[in-house]
């Protein structure tokens, strides 16, 4: 599977306008053992958010940006620092681009077809997306059955109603969602919640 999500089991979805937020918002990530961000390129400021989280974000801290769409996006975030894109599908242009510019990457999948894809063009682990509309845990066991040693991270519906069920199966290296730091709360300014839930999923990690 893919070697560079070992250290992150959890990718945190961030849709976030407030830069001034960012540090804060790492921070409260990390003190409850999360090490990465996805910052989601979903509103108009997401990249000044990206650049100011890798600016003042712990030592280790891992930033990448998300909803990666089209190429010049890929240099953008680049610019702005980001380690890693994820996008919502499979895009060979998007995938050379990132590689280009040293980015790891993580494409949305949603079929055995697109899954071929992903990996006749090098790739070990796909971002199953929208993964509970796809089957949820049943379809990352028929897709792992088939695809040996590809790594599947299940996005879109994840939370912790159902993080332990992907956690339990070894073709998921990590799981992908937004429920560590909702949007809702991030637009009011409330990272008060950020910490401990990140430290819940940490311990719902530990114990599958």
């Amino acid at each position: 599977m893919n070697g560079w999500l070992e250290p992150f089991p959890i990718v945190p979805v961030i849709v976030c306008d407030r830069p001034e937020l960012a540090a804060d918002l790492a921070h409260a990530l990390h003190d409850g053992g999360v090490e990465c961000a996805e910052i989601t390129l979903r509103t108009p400021r997401a990249l000044e958010v990206l650049a100011a989280m890798v600016a003042d974000a712990p030592p280790g801290f891992v930033v990448g940006a998300g909803t990666v769409l089209e190429v010049a996006q890929v240099d953008h975030v680049a610019d702005a620092g980001a380690a890693f894109v994820v996008s919502p599908g499979f895009d060979d242009d998007v995938v050379d681009r990132a590689r280009t510019r040293g980015l790891e990457v993580l494409p949305g999948v949603a079929s055995a077809t697109e899954v071929q894809r992903a990996r006749r063009a090098g790739l070990s682990a796909v971002k199953l997306f929208p993964a509970d509309l796809l089957g949820g845990p049943a379809a990352v066991d028929a897709l792992a059955a088939v695809f040996a040693g590809t790594g599947f991270v299940p996005s879109g519906g994840v939370g912790p109603h159902n993080a332990g069920e992907y956690f339990a199966r070894p073709a998921v290296p990590s799981v992908s969602g937004s429920w560590l730091a909702p949007r809702a709360e991030i637009a009011e300014g409330d990272l008060s919640r950020v910490s401990e839930r990140s430290r819940a999923a940490m311990q719902l990690r530990a114990a599958t």
